[in-house]
């Protein structure tokens, strides 16, 4: 599909700065919980979308999920965990599909053991914003672009205990969204950022009653890495350094079902946009000392990288409360059948002030054999989402039962957790 847009020099400049200081929202406009939204936003957020369907059935929870071949997304760490040997996924994310049908974000996900206890990991995320064809201002075609944007992941994970284990991730992060044009003095480029991810993952299984309980606890800070800016006088933007903790419940109610709960908890670690002052005429108040708006309360939100994890923390300008409003919350249930067949839902809330998505998921999933598919499905109950009304779509391919049908060993052990012997 084509998308004309008429532009100028001048406009499509305006256009680029958009879809990089879209994350910077140090906007005058913004300020403390009086009534506005001060939200938190960063570039490349497609870093942050849920690459695959298990997860994006349950409220976008995963980060303490079990057998995991998407790991790398949420907890490298959970990759040496997982049953399997090895395995393989394809994900395909529609995205404003209601509005274009070329956008989408595709992502490849592979792990396998290196041993009992480390494995390695895979992934490529692609995120394609279809194609657009640029026309100047008396309408002469000034060619046509395919903006994108994609992630190439490498992960290890290592135990070290029987329960417990450590992983890491490097990423390389590309983002063209500009087709490096020149303009005025400004060269359009495209970004790049090398980040990296610390995480944790802990699990283990004991007994309620006459029920078998299998449980995990996960911690991943992510998109740890530098800044990305699209021109060479922009200033720089944050990319989606994260911090997600959550926890997983399963109960096992006998032979052949088995219900499980996932609960995230999420915060961006970005400093927040303070609030500005203004004189009695609505004008902005620059301070002498800096050259820089002065600021009413909050901190400076343009600070090195680490200085700035650090300091999201303490920097909202409503203080305490508001630092606590830009915590996400994720719910996610699961149940499985005959380890073949599961249902899952979910609910994600982010409160009003900090960008309001509130939506609720549903999805199944079904094991058999070698492969595996996995479907989701969003509800959104406040603002519209870009994935209302679509279908996800994950596929997976199970190195260990290919081998072991090959072998004419097949058995029909599908097991979605097998938590190590206390």
């Amino acid at each position: 599909m084509k998308r004309k847009f008429e532009m100028n020099k001048r406009s499509i400049l305006y256009l680029i700065v958009f879809f990089s200081a879209i994350a910077t929202q140090a906007q005058i406009s913004t300020g403390s919980l009086d009534g506005r939204q001060n939200t938190i936003t960063t570039a490349v957020p497609f870093l942050m979308i849920t690459p695959d369907a298990r997860s994006g059935a349950m409220g976008d929870a995963g980060v303490a999920m079990p057998n995991d071949v998407n790991a790398i997304h949420w907890n490298a760490a959970k990759l040496v965990f997982n049953e399997k040997k090895g395995a393989v996924s394809v994900s395909y994310t529609p995205w404003l599909r209601a509005l274009v049908p070329d956008v989408s974000l595709s992502y490849l996900s592979f792990y396998s053991q290196i041993n009992q206890r480390s494995s390695f990991g895979m992934s490529l995320r692609y995120f394609s914003l279809g194609e657009i064809q640029f026309t100047d201002i008396v309408g002469n075609s000034m060619g046509n672009f395919n903006p994108n944007e994609l992630a190439v992941d490498l992960a290890y994970a290592q135990k070290l205990s029987d329960q417990f284990s450590v992983g890491i991730a490097f990423r390389y992060i590309y983002s063209n969204i500009a087709g490096g044009a020149n303009f005025s003095n400004n060269a359009i480029k495209a970004g790049t950022s090398f980040a990296g991810d610390i995480t944790a993952y802990y699990q283990d299984k004991t007994r309620i009653k006459a029920y078998k309980v299998n449980y995990g606890f996960g911690a991943a800070i992510t998109n740890i890495g530098n800044k990305i800016t699209y021109t060479t006088a922009a200033q720089e933007n944050f990319i989606p350094i994260n911090l997600r903790v959550g926890t997983y419940w399963q109960v096992e109610i006998d032979k052949y079902n088995k219900m499980a709960l996932l609960v995230d908890f999420n915060k961006l670690l970005v400093p927040t946009p303070p609030k500005y002052k203004f004189d009695d005429n609505g004008k902005l108040i620059i301070d002498p000392a800096t050259n820089e708006p002065a600021i009413e309360s909050g901190k400076k939100s343009n600070v090195p990288v680490v200085a700035g994890m650090f300091q999201s923390f303490n920097d909202a300008p409503g203080g305490f409360s508001e630092e606590m409003q830009e915590i996400n919350t994720s719910v996610g249930l699961e149940y499985w059948y005959d380890n073949q067949f599961a249902l899952r839902g979910g609910y994600f809330y982010e409160p009003m002030e900090k960008g309001n998505r509130k939506y609720a998921t549903l999805g199944a999933g079904i094991r058999y054999n070698v492969f595996s598919v996995d479907v989701a499905y969003l509800f959104s109950f406040q603002q519209r989402h870009p994935l209302e009304n679509t279908l996800r779509f994950t596929l997976g391919f199970d190195f260990d039962a290919f081998k072991s049908q090959k072998e004419g060993n097949n058995t029909n052990d599908n097991s979605i957790f097998t938590p190590p012997a206390p």
